[in-house]
């Protein structure tokens, strides 16, 4: 078994046009697969090239680590899984059709499955039909002429008829892979899984089958995401990130990921034509850097989006903070103004001298945020914590961005209920908190939005929370101070928040609309996406801006505080 995958020195190996592939570890039967895959034609480029004439050396050292890694002796595949993650448009869906058509003629296993698992009808039909193709193209493999296998396309299988192995490319859903024992699975398209709740156990569902075939392998083949990783995509990504880097000891595990180092998505050298070449090892074969100068060209001043698809999708730059189109100014130092230490609720309050709270909600599809501004008791910088709740309705009703959810509530940051007033009751559980501590303001230490808020008035008037104590912040070019205020203080430095992810995403989505001489963030400017939070610590920067001062004890003299 290999001692490690990683590639820690990844960056400057792409940079420099070196491999990130390990070299195969039985070179053997990597040399006898290769020759079979060589010899596969890709029917769908011009003159029908075999992989041999058309392929880069890339896609031969990563065909040669997959089926290298088979130990002869015993059968075992010592490498079990793989992520290549590379650019669109060089030529992914065909390789992989390559790769599986190649397993299915070196399978041993009787009755062997095969499976390629696509998230929709259209990316399984792109997968099947270039293995389709290459199988009729080749007399010894196509049935009707003779050949090995028979294919039946109304329901894209194609069988061995020696050994009667399987290869079924399929849409996923749960009905279609349960029950499956795919000796061999590959995934395409992993990032459009991200965006499924569902697909974590419809992965495991479809690979459960490796558990009883040591040959077996799971490849996960993908681009980039055309918004922020969620989900399964987010965890996979992340995790071979980490083996890549060295900082987990997987083995077993390869990574393949053609991106940006760093320093270079930092820089934005990403948009010097010179570059291309860096996530898009097939340039210059089914990759046209011209066309890509072209396409950016096109983009580069879009303001719907579109240059952030084109990175993502044609670049592999992932999209995070800095490249939401039509941003919010502060998203740009949003990240650097995190401090891990700003964990809890108890940690801000027991480092200021003077807290607000502001809250925003809405409907079954909304989110309902709360936000914790503490003014610090020894610099007067601002110090933000978040909560925030949602109603079980948005899994449904907001499909596209439940997993995105589901991560943010495993998280800690997010609790997702099916009691409508749980999101009252905790919200005025933490106003009373702060409240108990001595560190709310006599007048105006909660600010709420003015609309559809009478259950939440109700809750805190019943623990003694109401009149002057509560203030109706207004909405729309009214926050407009407030947005101001904290992109400032974001940049100079005076404002620090826990970190969360679950805001980090509100902040990417928050879209800047200009009326006049006020900046509009609103939730209709951010569209399907959500923003509560953010507004809930908008609507408490209102507060803190007017330099309040805290009515009662200080919080570190309150023997009965509330510990949420």
């Amino acid at each position: 078994m290999p001692v490690s995958t990683a590639c820690p020195d990844w960056a400057d190996r792409l940079v420099s046009r070196q491999s990130i592939i390990p070299p195969p570890l039985f070179p053997d039967l990597a040399e006898h697969a290769l020759a079979t895959f060589k010899a596969l034609r890709m029917v769908d480029a011009p003159g029908s090239p075999t992989f041999g004439e058309a392929c880069g050396q890339w896609v031969f050292d990563f065909v040669a680590a997959i089926f290298g890694a088979e130990n002869p002796d015993t059968g075992e595949r010592l490498i079990r899984e793989f992520l290549l993650c590379v650019s669109k448009k060089n030529s992914k869906s065909t390789i992989a059709a390559g790769i599986m058509v190649t397993a299915a003629i070196l399978n041993w296993r009787k009755s062997a499955e095969l499976l390629i698992l696509a998230p929709t009808i259209e990316v399984a039909s792109n997968a099947f039909q270039p293995a389709r193709d290459m199988i009729k193209a080749d007399p010894e493999l196509d049935y009707g002429q003779g050949g090995i296998f028979h294919v039946q396309e109304h329901t894209r299988t194609i069988t061995h008829k020696v050994t009667g192995a399987t290869l079924k490319v399929v849409a996923a859903d749960d009905q279609t892979v349960s029950g499956k024992k795919a000796a061999f699975v590959l995934v395409d398209e992993l990032w459009l899984f991200g965006k499924n709740a569902k697909a974590d156990s419809m992965l495991r569902e479809a690979t459960g089958g490796l558990v009883a075939r040591p040959e077996g392998f799971v490849i996960f083949l993908t681009t980039q995401a055309d918004a922020e990783p969620a989900g399964v995509f987010k965890t996979k990504l992340n995790y071979f990130r980490r083996v890549r880097d060295g900082e987990v000891n997987d083995p077993k595990s390869l990574p393949v990921l053609y991106e940006f180092p760093p320093a270079m998505v930092e820089s934005k050298a990403y948009l010097e034509p010179g570059n291309f070449y860096v996530t898009n090892p097939n340039i210059g074969r089914s990759v046209s850097a011209s066309w890509l100068e072209d396409e950016l060209r096109k983009v580069q001043d879009a303001t719907g989006g579109e240059l952030q698809v084109f990175l993502a999708k044609h670049l592999n730059v992932e999209i995070g903070l800095k490249l939401a189109n039509d941003r919010w100014p502060g998203a740009d130092y949003w990240e650097g103004a995190a401090d891990p230490t700003l964990v809890s609720l108890p940690e801000l309050l027991v480092r200021s001298e003077v807290a607000v709270v502001g809250i925003d909600g809405g409907g079954l599809d909304d989110l309902f945020g709360v936000g914790v501004i503490g003014r610090c008791r020894t610099t007067r910088d601002w110090l933000c914590w978040t909560k925030a709740w949602a109603h079980d309705d948005v899994l449904d009703r907001r499909k596209e961005i439940a997993s995105v959810l589901r991560d943010f509530e495993r998280a800690g940051d997010l609790t997702i209920t099916d009691d409508p007033l749980l999101p009252i009751r905790e919200a005025a559980d933490i106003v009373q908190t702060v409240r108990d501590a001595g560190l709310m303001p006599d007048q105006h230490g909660v600010g709420i939005d003015p609309w559809g808020v009478a259950p939440l008035v109700d809750e805190l008037a019943t623990r003694g929370i109401e009149g002057d104590m509560l203030a109706a912040v207004r909405q729309g070019s009214a926050l407009s101070p407030a947005t101001w205020g904290v992109e400032l203080k974001l940049k100079n430095g005076t404002l620090r928040h826990s970190g969360s992810r679950m805001m980090a995403w509100c902040v990417g989505n928050a879209k800047v609309e200009t009326r006049g001489g006020a900046v509009l963030i609103t939730k209709q400017t951010a569209g399907r996406a959500k923003i509560d939070p953010l507004v809930a610590l908008f609507n408490a920067a209102i507060l803190m801006s007017r330099n309040p001062e805290a009515s009662g004890m200080s919080y570190l003299e309150d023997a009965a505080m509330v510990v949420l």
